[in-house]
């Protein structure tokens, strides 16, 4: 049954494992195009070759079993049983009832849709079935314990952390961790209270030591347009921001996550349930009490939106223990590893069929995250330069521009604007102190050319860059010209340039071994000019 993205995608990850080999089943896909959240629908259909039939079915459509992750269809048009699948978690959330007033227990098919006696229900805790028996007592012993498909997978996925962050970008050399912000949707979702949320982490993050993702549920995304979500994040997606697109990804970027700033969805029980270190950036009153997820919002730490964010997200970095949430999660999730293998034998043996003598697949981790990405390319870097062990020390912070992030300008510290060339508004590098060319590394003589370029180009600038093999060429507007080479690795000519502004702004000559410190990273940067005499 395909409704809503959210159902239509986690009925796609689950059911090939299901029914794996086996020609006595043929799958069919009812397409309800009744939600308000109906768009995308069709779309992920078709894109994943499924064959699909209208909701409610033709007469002369044969139906032995249906399999929903949506409650709020019609299923008084077959007579064939109906196994309910969770799209999050259990049974954590009152919704608003899109057939009639008030609001209604996400997950549970109301009477008037499906009678009791033809229902079946996979949960993934005997907790949800005794809540479920409670709520709705004709459901009583209509719950199968299951478990969690998708928790299954997240844990297998955890051997493949590091593929995901190299495929992220996450600069592991420099210590660079990843803050994902992860909402549901509604009025009292954290990005309905605080759509501002990603942009404001990108202007108080320093570039060198954070990158910043968003997950948002795909109801935000159909409820207003993907349009309208893209227009809305414009400025966080143009400094960098990590979105993840509403079909697939999530699951790889919460396995890669550092820190989790969630609300009361599911994908702050899924954090705790890997160990992230989590804060709450809203929880509303949507969330059902006496659940998992109700005491979840009792122990993670809120986030104090009218204080800053760094300190609070390095604060439950440095406090945090993975074994913090061990009750919650032996509270939500019963026996993890073996889901799919009880959810095939439900299946079977609602379809009167025996089990495929094949044994079922294991768990598997979930595709790298293929994401929305836009890297800063203009940047407002605050730094200070400080005589330390007989040694000059530039230490920096970067933050995209197009954020206006706080300039910090001392007697002891200095702040300026860095942009690339290649930009796609020429306006950050025609206002910029520092202007490089990131492009392919070549020759110091193609380097000195690109650098002349750019002074000419750019008369307002300071400082003019661009890299060379083992590091990058700089020229100054008073006619100086220095090579940058840090003793660590590759650095972009960006980085480098700091240290030669910080020698313009303290009058100190642009030679000798200086440190340059971004983050929790540092290297050693000798200036030498060029030509060498």
């Amino acid at each position: 049954m395909a409704r809503t993205v959210t159902a239509t995608t986690r009925l796609l990850e689950v059911l090939p494992a299901v029914f794996d080999g086996d020609p006595r089943v043929e799958v069919m896909f009812g397409h309800d195009p009744t939600s308000a959240f109906r768009d995308g629908v069709a779309g992920l259909l078709q894109s994943s070759a499924t064959r699909v039939v209208p909701w409610p079915p033709a007469v002369d459509v044969p139906c032995d079993l249906v399999i929903t992750t949506t409650e709020n269809a019609r299923f008084d048009v077959t007579d064939a049983p109906v196994l309910v699948l969770p799209h999050g978690i259990g049974f954590h959330k009152m919704v608003p009832d899109a057939r009639g007033e008030g609001r209604r227990l996400s997950g549970v098919v109301p009477p008037s849709l499906l009678e009791a006696e033809r229902s079946w229900y996979a949960v993934s805790h005997p907790a949800q079935a005794e809540q479920l028996a409670a709520v709705r007592p004709d459901l009583a012993g209509r719950g199968l314990l299951i478990g969690d498909p998708c928790h299954d997978r997240l844990l297998v996925s955890r051997s493949a952390r590091s593929r995901y962050r190299h495929s992220l970008g996450i600069d592991e050399r420099r210590g660079q961790r990843l803050v994902v912000v992860a909402s549901t949707w509604g009025s009292q979702s954290l990005i309905g209270r605080h759509p501002g949320l990603p942009r404001r982490l990108l202007a108080e993050l320093p570039l060198d030591g954070y990158r910043v993702a968003a997950i948002l549920h795909p109801n935000v995304w159909f409820g207003h347009s993907p349009w309208q979500v893209r227009t809305l994040q414009r400025n966080a997606l143009e400094a960098g921001l990590l979105l993840v697109p509403p079909h697939a990804g999530w699951q790889a970027m919460l396995t890669a996550a550092d820190l989790v700033i969630g609300d009361h969805g599911s994908l702050s029980l899924y954090a705790a349930s890997l160990g992230t270190p989590l804060l709450l950036g809203s929880f509303g009153t949507e969330s059902v009490p006496d659940t998992a997820m109700a005491l979840l919002g009792e122990l993670v730490p809120m986030l104090d939106h009218d204080k800053g964010l760094l300190e609070q997200i390095e604060e439950e970095l440095e406090r945090h223990r993975p074994e913090r949430y061990r009750e919650i999660v032996e509270r939500t999730f019963w026996s993890p590893g073996s889901t799919v293998a009880r959810l095939r034998a439900a299946a079977y043996q609602l379809l009167r069929l025996d089990e495929p003598r094949s044994p079922v697949r294991g768990a598997v981790a979930f595709p790298d995250p293929v994401l929305e990405r836009r890297d800063s390319m203009a940047e407002v870097v605050n730094g200070s330069l400080a005589h330390a062990a007989g040694k000059w020390v530039v230490e920096i912070r970067r933050y995209p521009a197009v954020v206006a992030p706080d300039r910090d300008e001392s007697d002891r510290s200095f702040s300026c604007l860095a942009a690339d060339s290649n930009d796609l508004d020429p306006a950050w590098a025609e206002s910029a102190s520092i202007v490089t060319c990131e492009g392919s590394v070549g020759s110091v003589g193609e380097a000195s050319r690109q650098v002349e370029e750019l002074l000419r180009a750019y008369p307002g600038c300071r400082i003019a860059a661009a890299a060379v093999p083992d590091g990058a060429l700089l020229a100054a507007r008073d006619g100086r010209w220095v090579t940058a080479r840090p003793a660590d690795g590759p650095v972009p000519p960006r980085l480098l340039s700091a240290v030669g502004y910080a020698c313009l702004r303290s009058r100190l000559p642009m030679a000798g071994r200086f440190e340059l410190r971004a983050g929790r990273w540092s290297t050693e940067v000798t200036l030498s000019a060029w030509p060498p005499p």
